[in-house]
């Protein structure tokens, strides 16, 4: 007679026939805690069970749950400690149950913040030092300039000095006296004077006056006797040239004549400034009929003619019968008389008459 299933005892599952259950065992009375239950065996690998397992739970404390594989096969994770989530399969916990991602970004995130913080500060050091650098720079340049601006500025003011210099040592060399260059300029505008039997000399003066020609001036007494006789006509020789000339004015009190061709000829200037005593000068003439004879001396005083005829140029210039009414040039080339006469019985003293008495008796020049 079949036996009837009885109620299921603690710790047991009911029991099938022909089949068993791993971690169970036949039915009978409930085992006492000491006890093992009898009959039970222990699968190879399986840890054997805690005496004090739970009657119903089967776990090693009262009230604590315990994760039985869900398939064959599947690993299970308990938790250390209550409370705490499990894992899967190959995920680190950090801390207190927090899963971490992978720790090689936030490493590598950290190196390049460090990076960026050293490059943005070695920048800003570069930076500053060039910035230092151009200032010094734009300082040393401004300085460069305001020394090159003073070297020129002192340049300019030592060239204006020279060319001043210069200048003041050309009017100098000017001023100095050289009778061959003097004779040399005035020769060509000087004349031997043929007047009947009489010879002198006469000079071109002035610009050329209006109906074209040449002015020239002489002694009264060169062409006296010609102009006394009634004639007009007188000749200027000139090495083998001869030209003819007419007397247009004479004043007997200043022995003063005025001559004039038709020939062109360049005028010599009148000094406009008085002689003094010690100026130097030349006298250019035809002393016995010699022609372009040059001598050389100083003004040795201006003074009164005795026969009234008004001021005189007494001068040390050798001088002889020919000279009369040649030109008394200074070292600037200009006119300041007109070779007159020389003192009887004497050496060293001829007279001139002053070129402005000529010019502004005749108003020339």
């Amino acid at each position: 007679m079949p036996t009837q299933p009885g109620p299921p005892s603690f710790g047991s599952a009911p029991a099938q026939p022909g089949q068993s259950s791993y971690g169970s065992a036949p039915a009978q009375s409930a085992a006492y805690p000491s006890q093992a239950p009898a009959g039970s065996q222990s699968i190879p690998g399986q840890p054997a069970p805690s005496p004090y397992a739970d009657r119903q739970s089967g776990s090693p404390y009262p009230g604590r749950p315990v994760s039985a594989p869900a398939y064959p096969g599947q690993p299970v994770s308990a938790p250390s400690y209550p409370g705490q989530p499990a894992a899967y399969p190959g995920q680190q916990v950090s801390g207190f149950g927090a899963p971490l991602g992978p720790p090689e970004r936030g490493a590598r995130r950290s190196r390049l913040a460090v990076v960026a913080l050293t490059l943005a500060a070695v920048l800003a050091v570069v930076s500053g030092v060039q910035a230092y650098q151009i200032y010094r720079l734009d300082d040393r340049l401004a300085a460069a300039d305001k020394r090159m601006a003073e070297g020129q500025g002192a340049d300019a003011s030592r060239l204006d000095g020279l060319e001043q210099r210069a200048g003041s040592l050309e009017k100098q060399a000017g001023a100095a006296f050289n009778p061959e260059a003097v004779a040399s300029a005035v020769l060509p505008s000087v004349f031997r004077v043929r007047a009947g039997q009489f010879t002198g000399t006469a000079f071109a003066v002035g610009k050329a006056p209006s109906g074209g020609g040449t002015t020239l001036l002489t002694n009264f007494h060169v062409v006296e006797s010609v102009f006394t006789a009634g004639e007009r006509k007188v000749f200027l020789e000139r090495k083998d040239q001869r030209f003819e000339a007419t007397i247009i004015a004479t004043d007997k009190d200043k022995d003063l004549a005025q001559l004039r061709t038709t020939a062109k000829f360049a005028g010599l200037v009148a000094a406009s400034d008085p002689v003094r005593s010690g100026q130097q000068i030349i006298v250019v003439g035809a002393p016995l009929g010699l022609q372009d004879s040059v001598t050389t001396g100083v003004v040795s005083a201006f003074r009164e003619d005795e026969r009234g005829g008004g001021p005189v140029i007494q001068f040390d210039a050798p001088i002889n019968p020919g000279n009369s009414g040649g030109p008394v040039i200074n070292g600037s080339k200009e006119v300041v008389g007109i070779a007159t006469a020389k003192a009887r019985n004497a050496e060293g003293i001829g007279l001139a008459v002053p070129i402005k008495t000529a010019c502004d008796r005749f108003r020339l020049c």
